[in-house]
């Protein structure tokens, strides 16, 4: 049995980049972790959802506490910071967010998680975070000097196949069942004010097949309706364009040889 720690910013981020991978895992016997940097105290919250008196961090530790009962987490941990919201909010400067954490002191912090775990594999966010968002790009800075703290041997940056997304987003558009809604969302996926990065094609090292596991990527998603409501293009999208969406997560291991193409993060591992 191997151990993989799975390196997230705020609640839900683990069920869009690698819901179906730990799900994998936790069927087929190994042990998974979540750490999760922030409560995700600035989610924009779907209307009437709180109760009077109820945060917002509150509700969604509860559905991440749902989310990691469909996906199978054997532990989950909060690293202990404040979420830091959007590029160039207010939040970003605000005292104990994560963005403005010292990187090494929050790296000591998920090293010494890495050693109690004993883990095998960590996952994090590409430099970029994926998409900008200043607690996806602290998760990589973090993560980076956590697993070379601890000695992790394997390290994974979750991105998004930049070019597979552009392919697919007339095929999805054809699958949706309401005409051009999917489409319009993957345009703004790619040209919006958080518009996915991601990487080329070329610098993925590791693409997993998680088709057999994408509808508990599906309900793990749903876990977290504060985040993504029943009307969503995430879960209104019909379960072909969801799978085509979201039945590959994308991985760059780090140092991995020139040529490396791999489809299974725990591959030679327990």
């Amino acid at each position: 049995m191997a151990t993989i720690v799975c390196f997230h910013a705020h609640p839900d981020d683990e069920a869009i980049a690698t819901g179906g991978g730990m799900a994998r895992a936790a069927a087929e016997g190994h042990r998974v972790v979540l750490v999760t940097a922030t409560r995700g105290e600035h989610g924009e919250v779907q209307p009437g959802l709180l109760a009077d008196g109820e945060a917002l961090w509150e509700r969604r530790v509860r559905e991440l506490a749902e989310a990691c009962r469909v996906l199978g987490v054997s532990h989950q941990v909060f690293l202990g910071y404040v979420d830091s919201g959007m590029m160039g909010t207010p939040e970003n400067d605000a005292a104990g967010s994560f963005w403005q954490a010292d990187p090494d002191e929050a790296a000591t912090r998920l090293a010494a998680i890495l050693r109690q775990e004993d883990a095998d594999v960590l996952t994090i966010y590409d430099a970029n975070g994926v998409y900008g968002h200043p607690d996806h790009i602290q998760v990589h800075r973090v993560g980076v000097r956590a697993a070379d703290q601890a000695g992790t041997p394997r390290v994974y940056e979750a991105t998004i196949d930049i070019d597979r997304v552009r392919a697919h987003m007339v095929q999805l558009a054809e699958l949706a069942e309401q005409g051009g809604e999917p489409a319009v969302a993957m345009a703004e996926l790619l040209d919006g004010p958080s518009a996915l990065t991601g990487s080329p094609a070329s610098a993925i090292t590791t693409r997993v097949d998680v088709r057999p596991w994408v509808e508990a990527k599906r309900r793990a998603l749903a876990a977290h309706a504060s985040q993504v409501g029943p009307d969503s293009w995430f879960l209104s999208l019909p379960h072909a364009a969801f799978e085509m969406a979201f039945g590959e997560e994308d991985f760059i291991r780090r140092g991995a040889p020139d040529g490396l193409l791999e489809d299974d993060l725990l591959a030679g591992i327990g």
